[in-house]
């Protein structure tokens, strides 16, 4: 079983900016988010019981989400995997949309840039590596929490579900909800409610 996690809210993504292989701190509301994850996640290993492993992009946005989200759920140190970091965005990263769309006008109002990005990572590149993690923990007994991100956790999703490009494009994102991936469906489950400090 895998609890699929994107990073806490970035100072990037609170601007709107493509962040790919930079690296941006979480804002307050990212930390917030990162620690109700881990709360509802506490839980659900207090019901679920057996064995935990907590894995992470090595991205510093995921370490300091998954940091956040052992410490809440009582599990040891994340443990980096380089297969769960973001896609390259290439010459996009650092722009906002906007910007974007006024220097590539044939990405104009496409949703999911990855994999298409100029200068970025190749879709092809981004699947064989998030169809190896997958791989290696699909069917392991140890349940396993995965921080990552948007595009790399879309394709992930993607492949687990057997979907069609265009359909891992549309796949949400969100920073305070996570997925469940067991057998053979996805569940979204929601974080308790909670305050910015």
């Amino acid at each position: 079983m895998i609890y699929l996690i994107r990073h806490g809210q970035t100072e990037l993504n609170r601007e709107g900016r493509y962040q790919g292989r930079i690296d941006s701190a979480l804002t307050a509301l990212g930390i917030a988010q990162a620690q109700a994850v881990g709360r509802r996640l506490a839980q659900i290993k207090a019901d679920a019981g057996g064995d935990w492993r907590l894995e992470t992009s090595s991205q510093g946005r995921a370490v300091q989400t998954a940091r956040l989200i052992a410490e809440a759920a009582g599990l040891g140190e994340p443990q980096p995997d380089e297969r769960l970091i973001e896609a390259s965005y290439g010459e996009l990263e650092g722009l906002t949309r906007p910007e974007v769309d006024a220097r590539w006008p044939e990405l104009a109002g496409l949703r999911g840039t990855f994999g298409r990005a100029p200068g970025g990572e190749t879709m092809e590149a981004l699947t064989a590596r998030a169809a190896a993690w997958l791989a290696d923990h699909r069917d392991a007994a140890v349940r396993t929490i995965a921080v990552s991100h948007a595009s790399t956790g879309r394709v992930l999703r993607g492949l687990y579900l057997g979907l069609p490009i265009e359909a891992v494009r549309e796949l949400e994102t969100p920073q305070d909800a996570f997925h469940w991936l067991h057998d053979g469906v996805i569940e979204r489950i929601e974080a308790a409610p909670f305050a910015v400090q």
